[in-house]
C-alpha cells in the first residue's frame, strides 16, 4: 500500500509528497512483527536503488505468502531532485544528506527530513541505497561509521556485497540520515554502488539477492535465497586512494575488483590536442580496485581509484 508519509507545498499550488510502499506478508506461520526499510534517492543523480526497490515490490508482490513481515520501500525520498535529475534539493542547492535528523519546525526541507526520521524509526533494519556520482563506479560495497561496526558488521554480510569499508567518524556524517537513524537506535547500513545516473542491473540484483538473504536471515522470508559471497572487511588505514597528477583525458587499462600488484599500470592519462601520454598511472599498493575513474576528463588531484590494499588480500 503507498501512502505520503511527509509532503510540503510549494510554488503555484503545487506540492512535494514523499511516498512509502509497504508491502505486508500474508506467511500462514506466526507473524514475526519485524520490519525493514529500504531507502533510496536521497541524491537525485543517483538511480541504482530505483531499481533494486521495484524488483523488491515485483518480487514480494507475487511472493505475499513467503513474506512473514513488514517491508517498507521508500523509492525516492528526494522526489524534486530525481525529477529534475539534480543530486541536492533543486533551487535550494542543497544535499539532502546533510540535514537530517531536520525538526518540525524548521526548513521545508528540515521538516520533510523529520518526517523520513519519524516513519522510519523503530524498523529492525534500514537499507539506504546510494550510487556514486558521474565520475567514479563503485562495486557493491557497504560504508559503516567505526561506532557503529560492532553491532552493523555482521548484518552487513548478509547483504551479498564484495567489500564492507569501516571508516573514521566525521563532522559531516553526523547530519545523514544512517547516521541520525543508528544513534537512536534504528540499525541502518549505507549501500553505495555503480555509477550515477545509470542503472548497473548486475550490481542491483545482486544486492536484491543480498536483502531477500538478510529477510531470511531475519525470519521474515520463507523462499529460496541466493548463495551470497563473503564479503572482504576492511578498516580505513588500508584503503589507498590514487589521484591524478595531470589535466587530460583518463584511459583505464583495469577492470573492478581485480587483484593488482604494486607499481601494475592502471591507466594514462592523455592530452587531447597533442596525443602525448602525460601520465602513466600505477597502483601504490598491492590490493584490489574496487573505485574506478567512469568520466575520462580529469584535472590534477582527480581521483582515479580507491585500492583496497593490506596483507589480508595477497
Amino acid at each position: 500500500m503507498t501512502t505520503v508519509i511527509a509532503s510540503a507545498g510549494l510554488a503555484v499550488n503545487e506540492r512535494v509528497e514523499i511516498r512509502r510502499n509497504r508491502i505486508t506478508g500474508r506467511s500462514t506461520e506466526k507473524p514475526s512483527g519485524k520490519r525493514v526499510c529500504i531507502v533510496t534517492g536521497t541524491h537525485g543523480d543517483e538511480l541504482e536503488g530505483q531499481y533494486v526497490c521495484a524488483e523488491l515490490a515485483r518480487i514480494l508482490g507475487e511472493n505475499l505468502s513467503q513474506l512473514n513481515g513488514t517491508v517498507d520501500i521508500y523509492p525516492a525520498i528526494n522526489p524534486l531532485g530525481i525529477d529534475s535529475i539534480t543530486r541536492g534539493i533543486p533551487l535550494f542547492d542543497l544535499d539532502m544528506n546533510r540535514i537530517f535528523p531536520g525538526t518540525s519546525e524548521g526548513t521545508m526541507a528540515e521538516c520533510l527530513a523529520a518526517d523520513i526520521i519519524s516513519d522510519i524509526s523503530g524498523a529492525d533494519i534500514c537499507i539506504d541505497i546510494h550510487s556514486s556520482n558521474i565520475y567514479l563506479k563503485e562495486i557493491p560495497q557497504i560504508r559503516i561509521n567505526e561506532i557503529s561496526a560492532e553491532e552493523l558488521v555482521p548484518y552487513a554480510k548478509m547483504l551479498n556485497c564484495d567489500f564492507i569499508w569501516i571508516h573514521s567518524a566525521a563532522t559531516v556524517l553526523e547530519s545523514t540520515l544512517a547516521y541520525s537513524l543508528n544513534v537512536t537506535g534504528t540499525k541502518t547500513l549505507v549501500v553505495e554502488m555503480g555509477v550515477g545516473m545509470r542503472i548497473t542491473k548486475e550490481y542491483c540484483r545482486q544486492l536484491t539477492a543480498g536483502i531477500f538473504n538478510l529477510l531470511k536471515n531475519l525470519g521474515m522470508w520463507t523462499g529460496e535465497v541466493e548463495e551470497i559471497r563473503e564479503p572482504i572487511v576492511s578498516g580505513e588505514g588500508t584503503v589507498e586512494f590514487v589521484n591524478s597528477d595531470a589535466d587530460g583525458i583518463f584511459v583505464p587499462c583495469v577492470e573492478h575488483w581485480v587483484e593488482i600488484e604494486k607499481g601494475e599500470h592502471i591507466g594514462d592519462v592523455i592530452n587531447p590536442t597533442t596525443g602525448q601520454t602525460v601520465e602513466r598511472v600505477t597502483a601504490p599498493c598491492r590490493g584490489k580496485i574496487f573505485t574506478l575513474r567512469e568520466f575520462p576528463i580529469v584535472y590534477g588531484g582527480s581521483l582515479i581509484a580507491r585500492i583496497l590494499g593490506g596483507e589480508e588480500n595477497a
